[in-house]
């Protein structure tokens, strides 16, 4: 039997994900499983068949790739592809975890020693982006902590902080003027 090499991949409630597949051959027969019941299946001329849980909300691909749609915490489990080209069978295993949606974040923030400092934080089970936008600056700071001189702060700036993680974001947004003491 071939080697099964197990791809972690990691989704949102409520996201599409794809499988990342990679073949380079012409594929005539797809066959994915999910803890060994069938999905998803595909020969060459025929169009794609899905079974539950996928029946509405699978996409096969003719590269071997799958893809489901509005992801929910029971899709989560080891996936395996079995395709053939025109020699032998193949076999790529997934597995795909799937997380809670994004909380939304909470900023926090104190002026000391002449700095406004901006705090963002959200709980959440792995690791995410944070980036801040000024409504008076053009560019954004990738971090979770920002810092502002007391000098530049304007009464009507309003700063936002908006955390990624796969393809969902969620922004908090806050006055400046509520942080001064």
């Amino acid at each position: 039997i071939a080697h099964i090499y197990c791809k972690e991949v990691v989704g949102l409630v409520g996201e599409n994900i794809t499988f990342p597949v990679q073949v380079d051959q012409k594929i005539e027969e797809i066959l994915w499983k999910k803890n060994k019941h069938k999905v998803a299946e595909w020969e060459v001329q025929n169009t794609p068949i899905y079974y539950d849980p996928l029946h509405n909300r699978g996409v096969l691909m003719e590269s071997g790739s799958l893809t489901i749609v509005n992801l929910e915490k029971d899709d989560a489990g080891p996936y395996e592809l079995q395709y053939r080209d025109s020699v032998e069978d193949h076999y790529l295993g997934f597995a795909l975890v799937v997380l809670d949606s994004l909380p939304e974040p909470k900023i926090s923030c104190n002026a000391r020693n002449g700095e406004l400092v901006l705090n963002c934080t959200a709980h959440f089970e792995r690791s995410l982006n944070y980036a801040w936008k000024l409504s008076n600056e053009p560019h954004s700071y990738l971090k979770q902590e920002l810092s502002i001189p007391l000098k530049n702060v304007d009464t009507i700036t309003k700063a936002t902080c908006t955390i990624k993680f796969s393809q969902t974001e969620r922004s908090s947004e806050i006055s400046l003027i509520q942080c001064l003491p």
